[in-house]
């Protein structure tokens, strides 16, 4: 129990710890749904204030029993909102089904039937930029309400159908894998803890001698660790921000005569392919041979993802051809480096794009 309790305290103090290291977050923006199916592992539970045969018991040993389930199957389904800044809140429903095993107690019997747990949770989570667009890990708690229903328990002589609720709380931890083909969806891997609190009493019948007489048994806390795979959709893609208006033409300096050298990327890359590492050598050649003051590195993206997404990787674009003007001896105090994004396109062309042309660096000699 004090390892389960560790895991659930790191995961709640996890999120704001990481919030200064880490980068941006997704941007998961407006209404989304998400649901998912897995394994869990149910913990056994204790049960004591035990009444057989309409007497507490107090036998040696048999004020209390331990119940335990075999592994089972868990589903869950939500309905959420994300803010654009990597916080999203959501609405659950969940059931988790485990088969009855055996009871331990004086003894140790067979038993039979299932026990099956549903209900609601209100869920808090924050998605983590780790400078990957395939991958973005998130963490997240939730809080609420869980029915467990005692489904035909059947140990020995004494047999229990009841359903009793608890106040529940859970841990996630998670990784989402946006899937390029649709906009808006990610696969969803999931790890969660999920307990339920406080005593519930079960009534039920104990049949000695073909005679049927109450009996009854409190349980208490009793967690769950499930491993989930799903899907998250979000339902409207948010537009583009519109461009920055151009300046005013009579605001703008007279243009100096300049030198421009275009750098290609692949889709949704800013690594360097040889013919980008030859164009960057001549360029940095025509620096030193010119006479050159400033070099401007200004990365672009095409329409492809989201004008979030796509700005940081224009800026990561035009790191990687600065790093190598460096490494081909252009000082770096002479560079300066612009990330403009899905805007100003070579080829223009509408949202959700993949043009190769706007996939690109500018290098241009002043």
């Amino acid at each position: 129990m004090k390892f389960r309790v560790t895991l659930l305290a790191a995961t709640l103090l996890a999120a704001p710890c990481a919030l200064p290291t880490l980068a941006h977050a997704q941007p998961v923006t407006g209404p989304y749904i998400a649901g998912g199916i897995g394994y869990n592992i149910e913990s056994s539970s204790k049960g004591k204030n035990i009444v057989l045969d309409n007497t507490t018991s107090t036998a040696p040993g048999a004020t209390s029993v331990h119940i335990v389930t075999h592994n089972g199957w868990t589903g869950e389904g939500s309905v959420g909102y994300g803010f654009g800044n990597g916080v999203r809140v959501e609405l659950e429903g969940d059931y988790f089904s485990n088969n009855f095993s055996k009871t331990n107690g004086v003894a140790q019997v067979t038993t039979s039937g299932k026990e099956e747990k549903y209900g609601v949770f209100a869920n808090a989570f924050y998605d983590f930029d780790v400078g990957l667009p395939y991958l973005f890990p998130y963490l997240g708690a939730g809080i609420g309400w869980q029915a467990s229903d005692f489904n035909d328990y059947n140990a020995g002589p004494v047999f229990i159908n009841k359903t009793r609720g608890a106040f529940a709380y859970q841990g996630i931890a998670g990784v989402a894998f946006p899937i390029p083909a649709v906009a808006g969806l990610s696969a969803t891997i999931e790890y969660r803890f999920t307990a339920l609190t406080g005593a519930r009493k079960y009534n039920g019948a104990d049949f000695v001698n073909g005679v049927s007489t109450n009996a009854s048994i409190t349980m208490g806390h009793e967690y769950n660790n499930s491993f989930q795979v799903g899907l998250r959709y979000q339902l409207f893609t948010p537009p583009p921000p519109p461009p920055a208006p151009a300046p005013a033409p009579v605001a703008a300096p007279a243009p100096a005569p300049a030198q421009t050298y275009l750098v290609f990327f692949d889709w949704d890359k800013y690594n360097l392919t040889p013919r980008a590492v030859q164009i960057i050598a001549e360029a940095a050649q025509a620096s030193h041979s010119q006479t050159v003051t400033k070099l401007n590195v200004s990365g672009y993206t095409d329409t492809s993802g989201t004008a979030r997404y796509n700005q940081g990787l224009s800026i990561r674009r035009a790191k990687a051809v600065a790093a190598q003007l460096v490494v081909d001896g252009v000082p770096s105090s002479e560079i300066e480096i612009h990330g403009y994004g899905e805007t100003h396109l070579l080829v223009p062309t509408g949202p959700n794009v993949r043009e190769p042309q706007n996939r690109r660096v500018e290098i241009i000699l002043q």
